[in-house]
Formats: structure tokens, sequence, C-alpha cells
């Protein structure tokens, strides 16, 4: 039965968008919306109204998306998106509805919150990247910059005044918690899940993405590679196994970290690597199942900053990883619980590169067939079930609701 307050979910990113946001937003939307009246408000360009019982009425904010490495176009046109949505739900929302947003892009946060606060509805945030910890953690900021210290005011305001925080990793509670006045039982931990079906996909010779790689062991990178990402550790580590031909690197994605190792590649020509395309999700399982290991390779300090949500997918097809990053981090601590693959401290490509030596030797098929099992763990039904519950909780104005 629908309730009487209306859910508005607020995404720059949302199908048509192709990233990882977008589909996570449009399933926690979809979801929502069996149960009550949600409207998305859009960031996505071609984005096609659904509406009608069970489905999310979609509304385009106009938006320009630009390149992520272009810093003060992207910051104005991001600032004009959250200033746009502002307005957008100034108009829509009304007293008990609940507003839903994520921290893509980062200023949306807050005028979703101060909309909510003008209107007398109550917000959510979903935490994907906690700033400006990442943008520090980039070198982009300062730790004690004037700019570093103007969002941290911001985001005290905004702790207090959202009703939940949606953590998608374990570690995020410790800083989030460092804001004086935020609530620990206003932090709900729903982590994300595996698009596929968790199941040992083999390695064979007909793969399409693998038949024209000689090497016997294939190390894969995919996804987008941003700012709290380091490509200059996988470059290095593949350059210290360029003699090792039984090893090879096999490398498709986006982002500024990718063109940095296309750079990087122009100039060295190692052998042992190779670039694809951006593979479509059609092509997803097939060129997952391509490597033998894959690679997530972070910048330091990501623990309690991000979360890879590329991550599920990799376990699913029963992978394991080598995940460059503090051992504190969400998916530190899931690959060393589970025994799913290797983790190396960030900014040590000789570790990196003797992490894959170690992983070429083992082959382990015990833990190819762990990282399925884990995988099941984080059950797409099971997250959208707990989203669909807090927001049963924020609309009948429970506890949780009353202390922001």
């Amino acid at each position: 039965m629908l309730s009487s307050g209306k859910i508005v979910v607020a995404s720059q990113h949302y199908p048509p968008d192709p990233s990882t946001t977008a589909a996570i937003m449009a399933e926690i939307a979809c979801r929502i919306a069996l149960e009550h009246d949600v409207l998305v408000l859009s960031g996505t360009p071609g984005a096609v109204p659904a509406g009608g019982p069970g489905r999310p009425r979609v509304v385009v904010v106009k938006n320009r998306m630009t390149q992520k490495a272009a810093l003060v176009r992207r910051a104005s046109a991001e600032l004009l998106f959250a200033m746009r949505t502002f307005f957008a739900l100034a108009r829509e929302l009304r007293r008990g509805d609940v507003v839903l947003t994520v921290t893509a892009p980062f200023m949306l946060p807050y005028a979703v919150v101060a909309a909510a606060r003008l209107k007398g509805a109550r917000s959510a945030l979903i935490m994907h990247d906690l700033f400006p910890d990442v943008l520090v953690m980039a070198g982009i900021l300062k730790p004690r910059s004037i700019v570093t210290l103007m969002i941290r005011a911001a985001n005290g305001f905004m702790f207090r005044a959202l009703s939940a925080v949606i953590t998608i990793g374990r570690d995020a509670e410790r800083p989030i918690m460092r804001y004086r006045g935020m609530q620990r039982d206003k932090i709900r931990f729903i982590p994300n899940w595996a698009t596929l079906v968790p199941s040992l996909r083999p390695v064979t010779a007909d793969n399409p993405f693998r038949g024209a790689l000689a090497a016997r062991f294939v190390v894969g990178l995919s996804g987008n590679l941003g700012f709290t990402h380091d490509p200059d550790i996988v470059f290095e580590a593949a350059r210290l196994l360029r003699d090792e031909t039984s090893i090879h690197f096999l490398l498709s994605g986006w982002g500024i970290g990718f063109d940095r190792l296309k750079q990087l590649q122009a100039a060295a020509n190692l052998p042992n690597v190779s670039f694809v395309g951006r593979v479509e999700d059609s092509e997803l399982e097939a060129f997952l199942a391509a490597a033998d290991i894959w690679i997530i390779p972070y910048r330091k300090d990501v623990a309690g900053v991000s979360v890879p949500s590329r991550f599920y997918n990799l376990l699913a097809v029963g992978r394991p990883v080598v995940l460059v990053s503090e051992p504190e981090a969400e998916a530190a601590l899931t690959v060393v619980e589970n025994r799913l693959g290797w983790v190396v401290r960030p900014g040590r490509p000789e570790e990196l590169a003797e992490a894959i030596r170690a992983a070429c030797r083992t082959e382990d098929r015990a833990m190819a067939e762990r990282a399925v099992k884990a995988a099941a763990k984080f059950d797409r039904t099971t997250a959208l079930d707990a989203y669909a519950h807090l927001i049963g909780e924020l609309l009948r104005g429970s506890k949780l609701a009353e202390q922001a």
C-alpha cells in the first residue's frame, strides 16, 4: 500500500548514464517505488520519464557533464546542478516527504539538505565518497587549506541536519562520527552488491578478450580510475614484471587514471600490457572472466573515504583480487576476513609485483570458490529491502528521523 508522503531521489547520475552510481540509484528508486510514490530528479540528459504503478517518475534537471580532469569547469557545472536541484526540490517537496541523494557530485547533498529543511522534509544521504577527504587523498586539497576547512564546516551542519546517513563500508563510520553533533543512531550500513550472479566462471581459451594473449596468467584492471586511484603503481608493477612472459596485464576503463596509464604505455611500450576499449555491460561478464586476478589500486588514506563498487562483481565471477589499500579499509577487511587475495600497501609497486607473482604461482581454486561465496553475501535483494525499510522508517517519523 502506497504511503501519503512521497520519496524524491536526487542524483546527477541516472540511466541512460552507464555509470555504476546510475545503476545503483535506479535500482534503489525502482525498489522503493514498489511501496511508495517516487520522483527522480536526474542530471542525466535523455532519461525517459517512466511513472506508473511501481515505477518512479523521472524529471531531468538541466546539467552539463564535464571531463573529470577539467576541475574548474567541472566545479562550476556541479555547482549549477546543485542549485537547480535545490530549486526543483523547493517546488516538489512537501512536509513529511523524504529525499534521498548520493555524494556525486559532492555539492549536491548540501543543496538537498537545505531544501529538505526549508520544506519540512526528511533527508538521507548515501555515502559513496567522503569529501573533502577524497580531494585531500588525491592531492587536490591540502589538509588544512581554507577550502578543506570550509567543506568540513559545511559537513558539520549537513550531518546534523540529515535524518539518515547510509554507509557502504564499515570503515566510514569513524570519520563521520568525528563531526560534532553526529549521532551513531543515524548511520546505517548497507553495502553495495554484485550485479552479476555469483558463479565460478572458468578461464577458457575461447574467451574473446583473452584469445590474442599468449601469457598463461592474465592480470586485469577495469572500470573508472578517478582521483582516489593510483595508476602509476600498476604500471610500475608491470614494468617490474616485463621479463616474466607468463604474466600479462589486460587493462580497460576510463577516467584520468586510464589517461595516465595510456600516456605511460605510449612512452614505454611494455610488451606485457594491453588495452581494451570500454567494455559494454553485455560483455562485462566475459571480460571479467578473462583475467586470472584483478587489481584495485588505491592511493594512501582510502580507509573511510571510498569503497570500490566493482569489487563485488570481481568476486561474483570467482576471481581473487590484489587490493592496494590500507588494511582497515572496507574492501581490505573483506579480502582478509574471507581470504580472497592480497592486500598491498599503497605506493609499493614492488609489493604489488610480488603479490602478482604469488598469485601466478598459487592459482588457488579454493580461493576462487571463496570469492563466489563472499559475493553471495552482498545480495541485491537484501540491500534494496534495507533501503526500503529505512525509507519506511523515515516516512513514519521514527526516532531515527526525529533525532535530525
